[in-house]
C-alpha cells in the first residue's frame, strides 16, 4: 500500500466503521468515485483483519444495499487483498449517475455526502439542488410541489370550455400527485396560484440597453399565462404595407401562426425543474424566444429540426393537447420551418433561442395601424383605463373578452371601464359588434373642462 495515499479518491479504515454508508455515498456523489480500504491505518500501512472475511464481505454488501438509495447495484465491488500475510478488504465505488443519500431520509444535508479532499463532508442544500438537477432526470410528476395548498379553478374552467366532464378525480387523472401522495410540480405549474413568472420585454433598439415595455404574467396557471403571452404577440404583430399600382400589398411583422408554435414549444418543452421560465423579447428588428434545457441528449440538432423529439414534460404536454394548444408531437417545428429558415434556431448546451427578423424590407408602416400618440396626463384616466386604451391602439379589433384575459380583469370590470371611456368621449365603437373596431379619440378630458 506504499503507492496509495489517503486523498479525494482513497479512504483508509482500520476496521469496519459504523457509518460506512456515508463514505460510500460520498464517493458515489463525487466526480470520479473512489476506494475504501478496511484493515489499513491512516498512513496506508496494512494492519489486517481477523474477522471471518466472507461474513464481513456479506455484511458490507448488505449495509451498502440496504442503507443507500437509489439503488447502487452495479456501482460497487468488494474484494479481499493480502499484503505481508495480512488480509484487508478493498471496496471499489464508481461514480453514480443519480444523487445518492441515506435511505429514508430524503435529500437533506444530513443524508447527502460528497468527498472533499481526504474527508467525507455533508452537502449543502445549494449543492444538493444543483447536483440533483444535473444528475437526476426526473419527470416533473416526481418532483414535489413547493406548495401543497393548490387549487385549480382556472384549469377546470378551461377543461369545461373544451367539453370535458370535470369530476372529483380530476387531479389524479392528470397525474398531479407524487408517489407519496403530494402535489407534484406539474400541479404547481398549472395551479391558480404559484411563483412562476412569465416575462415579456420590449426594447427600444436592437439590444437590451433600453427597455420600452415590460409585462409580467405570473402567479397564475401556466395555461392562463400562455394565453396572455399569445395575446401579447398577436397585438404586437403590426401590419406593413406597400402601395404598388394597381394594388396595395400588406405584410405582417411576423407569421403569427409560426411564432405561436415557437411560444408553445418553449413553454411545453422548457426544463421547469431548474425553475427558469422561458423568456419572450421584442427588439426593434426581431423577436426572440428563449427556453431552457437545450436539446435532449438522445437527439441531434438535425433530428430536432426535422421534428424528431420526445416531450420533456409529457404530463404537461397532455394538458396542452387536451386544451388544443398543441396538436401532435413534433409538428410545431415543421410548421415553423415552413415559414422560416432553420437559421432562426440557436442551440446552446443549456438553452435554445428562436430569433425571427421582422418582415419590413421596403414596406412602409400601414398608416391605418399607426400608433396615436396620446398624452395621458390631460386625460385624467385610471391605470386600468390607460391599459385599455393602449390595447385598443395596439389592436383596434380587440374584444372585451380578450381585454379581460390580457389585463387579468373580470369581463364585468372591463365593461364598466369601457363604458366610462365611451361616455367621456375618449373612445368610440365603429361598425358592427362582430366586425367593428374601437377608435381612440385624441382630445382633452371632459373632466378637465
Amino acid at each position: 500500500m506504499t503507492d496509495v495515499i489517503e486523498d479525494s479518491r482513497n479512504e483508509f479504515k482500520v476496521k469496519l466503521p459504523d457509518d460506512l454508508e456515508k463514505t460510500v455515498i460520498g464517493f458515489l456523489n463525487s466526480k470520479d468515485g473512489g476506494n475504501i480500504y478496511i484493515g489499513v491505518d491512516d498512513n496506508g500501512k496494512v494492519i489486517g483483519l481477523k474477522n471471518n472475511l466472507d461474513l464481513l464481505q456479506r455484511k458490507i454488501k448488505d449495509i451498502i444495499i440496504s442503507n443507500i438509495e437509489p439503488s447502487v447495484l452495479g456501482l460497487f465491488d468488494i474484494e479481499v487483498l493480502e499484503e505481508d500475510n495480512k488480509k484487508y478488504i478493498h471496496i471499489t465505488v464508481a461514480r453514480g449517475e443519480a444523487l445518492y443519500h441515506i435511505k429514508g431520509m430524503g435529500l437533506t444535508p444530513d443524508s447527502c455526502f460528497i468527498r472533499v479532499g481526504s474527508s467525507t463532508e455533508k452537502m449543502t442544500t445549494t449543492l444538493i439542488n444543483k447536483m440533483f438537477r444535473s444528475r437526476t432526470k426526473l419527470s416533473l410528476k416526481d418532483i414535489t410541489s413547493p406548495k401543497q395548498d393548490l387549487t385549480f379553478r382556472e384549469l377546470k374552467m378551461y377543461y369545461m370550455e373544451k367539453g370535458f366532464d370535470i369530476g372529483d378525480n380530476f387531479e389524479r387523472q392528470l397525474e398531479f400527485y407524487t408517489k407519496d401522495n403530494e402535489f407534484n410540480y406539474i400541479a404547481y405549474l398549472l395551479a391558480d396560484n404559484n411563483k412562476i413568472s412569465i416575462k415579456v420585454a420590449k426594447y427600444v433598439g436592437n439590444d437590451v440597453d433600453e427597455i420600452e415595455e415590460f409585462y409580467e404574467f405570473g402567479n397564475c396557471s401556466l395555461i392562463t399565462a400562455t394565453y396572455r403571452v399569445l395575446e401579447k404577440f398577436k397585438i404586437e404583430n403590426k401590419v406593413f404595407a406597400k402601395i404598388t399600382y394597381p394594388e396595395r400589398i400588406e405584410k405582417t411583422m411576423y407569421d403569427y401562426n409560426a411564432v405561436r408554435e415557437a411560444i408553445i414549444n418553449a413553454l411545453v418543452h422548457n426544463d421547469w425543474s431548474n425553475e427558469y421560465p422561458p423568456k419572450f423579447e421584442f427588439f426593434s428588428d426581431r423577436l426572440e424566444i428563449s427556453s431552457f434545457g437545450g436539446i435532449q441528449d438522445e437527439f441531434t440538432e438535425e433530428e430536432f429540426l426535422k421534428g424528431y423529439s420526445a416531450p420533456k414534460n409529457p404530463e404537461l404536454m397532455r394538458v396542452f393537447k387536451d386544451l388544443e394548444l398543441v396538436e401532435h408531437l413534433g409538428t410545431g417545428i415543421r410548421k415553423i420551418l415552413k415559414k422560416y429558415d432553420k437559421s432562426i434556431y440557436q442551440f446552446y448546451p443549456h438553452f435554445i433561442i428562436v430569433s425571427i427578423k421582422y418582415n419590413r424590407n421596403d414596406f412602409e408602416y400601414d398608416i391605418q395601424n399607426e400608433t396615436i400618440k396620446v398624452d395621458y396626463s390631460k386625460f385624467n384616466l385610471s391605470k386600468i383605463e390607460e391599459s385599455i386604451i393602449k390595447l385598443i391602439l395596439d389592436r383596434p379589433t380587440i374584444t372585451q373578452a380578450e381585454m379581460a384575459t390580457f389585463l387579468n380583469l373580470t369581463p364585468r370590470m372591463v365593461r364598466y371601464h369601457l363604458s366610462e371611456l365611451v361616455n367621456n368621449g375618449y373612445v368610440k365603437r365603429t361598425g358592427s359588434n362582430k366586425k367593428g373596431k374601437w377608435v381612440v379619440i385624441n382630445k382633452g378630458s371632459k373632466r378637465d373642462e
